[in-house]
């Protein structure tokens, strides 16, 4: 039986190709281990020519001890090298008394204020208004010389929308993605997902502004009842969208001034925020100076949400100041991260999904949890320009085939990856964008909770979203702020250079 178009449309869509970089490695090792195994094996002949035969037994025996060390990966795809220079950069941290901070009047901060903690501790905050006269902070990272605009929403639910309207915000959401390609001086763009308890002050603040003081009293009673009600056990769900630039728009040109970029994004910010719109985001408008403040206060200390809703619906919204959004006091330790009298873990996507998955694979994982305080999930996207895109996929390709014709029995993986890297190939050459993605979850309790259960209950709902991820050891301070709406690029703060991170996986 033939079937309609209209048939088609309602079907759930099926995405998938998620490409892992890969290396023309011999014999499994990465790009890095058969460079030492090359360099190895002439220092090994030139030892035997000058007659050092136990040197170079001695050596020939150190260097397959390193070399089994970059083959053995764990579940992760990371490599016992990997994890010994973790291990390594941890107990430093520990040694300098890094993964401890205090702020506050009696604190050795700088005027006894509270700023932001760690690589996020320079930025600066301003604020500058769009072309549609809205008002939008700008945060700078004088690090790199970054500058972020955020831009917030309340995502529309989609339990109760046909499966063709989902599937016209996945294509326009698809389409928003690689229009950010050709987006002149972007660096990285973050959609940031946040769910929380309703404290029910801003429902209780709406409903009395709407209510009629002529209508009857039976009327008004029950609407105030409802209030009362309605907040018990509901939660808020939050949309951020964090789309950082680069002072200089191509790498060597002319660096630019904070107004000029202000300028630049005040331009581009309404037909951003237009399209945005159209992928089932909701209302999409920038976030103010305050609006971000209270936000990145919030994430830090989660017990003060319910005193900041509280200021809102009396009408006395609160006045911060970038330097007191930060943390009294944090630690940070090998798995968790204690702020402020909670305690949050963060998790990274160490492998995406293999097969073909369809547009709600996410709902359960970003879905709001009651046995959690707060939960962040956050999508890191770094556009790759069209002309480097295009090699980086031939490069996929061949290494691909190598690696497929390096072995005498090809499998039939190595089989589906030489055809998955042709496919990606053909529709980059069409026009399609390719970014680099990658994912943070943030999960936050009260001091005091079982943490044990907060492991099994993420570790669950990333089996059902067919990702695998891995707490951020060692770095739960750096990955905590990543998953935050702050634009922080974080693979261009880390000491070790990109090139070399991914040569040793």
């Amino acid at each position: 039986m033939a079937q309609t178009e209209t048939e088609k449309d309602v079907r759930p869509h099926v995405y998938g190709n998620f490409r892992l970089p890969t290396s023309k490695g011999l014999a499994g090792l990465s790009t890095a281990g058969t460079i030492i195994l090359l360099g190895g094996l002439v220092v090994g002949i030139v030892l035997m020519t000058f007659g050092l035969w136990i040197e170079a037994l001695v050596f020939v025996a150190l260097l397959m001890i390193v070399l089994m060390m970059s083959m053995s990966k764990n579940k992760h795809g990371r490599t016992m090298v990997e994890r010994i220079i973790r291990k390594l950069g941890w107990a430093n941290t520990r040694y300098s008394g890094a993964h401890l901070y205090r702020s506050g009047p009696v604190s050795r901060v700088p005027g006894g204020v509270s700023k932001l903690p760690g690589v996020s501790a320079k930025s600066t905050l301003s604020e500058h208004v769009d072309g549609y006269g809205r008002a939008f902070g700008l945060i700078h990272v004088p690090q790199k010389n970054y500058y972020t605009v955020v831009l917030r929403s309340e995502p529309d639910a989609g339990g109760m929308v046909d499966q063709e309207q989902v599937n016209r915000w996945v294509d326009r959401y698809s389409l928003w993605l690689a229009q950010l390609t050709d987006e002149p001086g972007l660096v990285q763009a973050s959609v940031t997902v946040e769910t929380a308890p309703d404290s029910g002050y801003r429902l209780a603040r709406t409903v009395e502004e709407q209510i009629d003081p002529d209508a009857p009293e039976f009327a008004q009673q029950i609407m105030r009842e409802a209030v009362d009600t309605l907040p018990s056990g509901s939660t808020v769900t939050k949309a951020y969208t964090a789309l950082t630039y680069r002072a200089a728009l191509r790498s060597g040109g002319r660096s630019r001034t904070r107004e000029d970029v202000a300028a630049d994004i005040a331009s581009r910010l309404p037909s951003i925020t237009l399209g945005l719109s159209t992928t089932g985001a909701g209302a999409v408008e920038p976030m103010k100076a305050q609006e971000l403040c209270e936000t990145i206060r919030v994430a830090y200390d989660p017990h003060e949400s319910v005193l900041f809703d509280q200021a809102h619906a009396q009408g006395m919204a609160p006045k911060l100041e970038w330097d007191e959004v930060g943390p009294q006091a944090h630690e940070a330790g090998w798995d968790w991260y204690r702020h402020n009298g909670a305690f949050s873990k963060s998790w990274t996507m160490s492998v995406p999904p293999r097969s073909t998955i369809q547009s709600r694979i996410l709902q359960d994982l970003i879905a709001p949890n009651p046995e959690l305080m707060r939960k962040r999930v956050t999508l890191l996207y770094r556009p790759i320009d069209p002309a480097t895109a295009a090699q980086l996929v031939e490069k996929d390709v061949n290494t691909a085939t190598f690696n497929a014709s390096s072995k005498d029995r090809v499998s039939s993986r190595q089989t589906r990856e030489v055809r998955a890297a042709r496919a990606t190939e053909e529709e980059e050459a069409e026009g399609a964008g390719l970014l680099n993605f990658g994912m943070v979850v943030t999960a936050t309790v009260d001091e005091g909770e079982d943490r044990g259960m907060v492991d099994a209950l993420i570790d669950n709902l990333a089996v059902g979203a067919r990702i695998r991820i891995e707490a951020a050891y060692g770095s739960q301070d750096s990955t905590f702020a990543a998953g935050l709406p702050l634009g922080l690029v974080i693979p261009d703060m880390l000491s070790l250079p990109s090139s070399v991170r991914s040569a040793l996986s």
